[in-house]
């Protein structure tokens, strides 16, 4: 039975977290708003009239009855069953992971909507700048040198975030070094010397054959500046 994953079409967003799962594991998956009337179907879950708890916003997945909403959520879901998280209770460490993921997620987001979600980026430039500012000489480096630190930490050699074997939270990892090139380029060009550990694990999740094959197909979108990681310019600064 094929997993059924709701997200906006054309945005990596917060559902590329979940396409990476679910592509490094080879498992059966549909991308229903790439599909023919896709996105209706989704606001129809959403809207959910009758039906008991419907998820907010996507993404979420679909898993013949269940639906489960959130990232997070649906990760600590996919990750025992897909052999990308412990099945004891250190799980719950990979989850922890991801939840600071998401919290850092949350914070790229701000950066360029610090006002409100309601406005366009242009309607809040100024906020935008003063919010980029705090974030890439204050809040990214306390959490990028909190990740480092959980990987120099790690009594397994530090190749993974938990554990001795590849996790969600590694591949979510590496979407946010990702998509914090793409955002921030000045601001991230010295990376890989500022967090090593860091910079090797993106690395080898890119190099993972599946993971490799998906990031060079068409399956995988562009960053873009409709999404959470945006490039522009004015919000970007070198740092030594």
């Amino acid at each position: 039975m094929a997993y059924e994953l709701y997200y906006w079409d054309g945005l990596q967003g917060r559902g590329e977290f979940v396409r990476l799962a679910l592509e490094e594991a080879q498992a059966p998956y549909v991308d229903i708003a790439r599909e023919p009337g896709g996105s209706a179907r989704m606001l129809e879950i959403m809207d959910g009239d009758g039906e008991p708890c419907p998820p907010f916003a996507p993404p979420f997945l679909k898993h013949g009855d269940l639906i489960v909403p959130h990232v997070a959520n649906i990760l600590l879901y996919l990750g025992p069953k897909l052999h990308l998280a412990p099945k004891d209770d250190a799980r719950f460490l990979v989850h922890g992971v991801q939840l600071t993921i998401a919290d850092l997620v949350t914070e790229v987001h701000d950066t360029h909507h610090p006002l409100s979600t309601g406005q366009y980026y242009e309607e809040q430039k100024e906020a935008a700048k003063v919010r980029a500012t705090a974030f890439i000489d204050e809040r990214l480096p306390k959490f990028m040198r909190y990740f480092e630190r959980v990987l120099e930490q790690n009594p397994h050699g530090g190749r993974h975030l938990v554990g001795d074997a590849l996790t969600y939270a590694d591949l979510s990892m590496f979407q946010v070094i990702d998509g914090l090139h793409y955002a921030f380029p000045r601001a991230t060009k010295r990376f890989g010397e500022h967090y090593p550990r860091l910079a090797a694990l993106c690395d080898a999740v890119a190099a993972r054959p599946n993971i490799a094959a998906y990031l060079a197909s068409e399956r995988r979108g562009g960053h873009n500046e409709s999404c959470i990681f945006r490039h522009y310019p004015e919000l970007d600064k070198t740092v030594r």
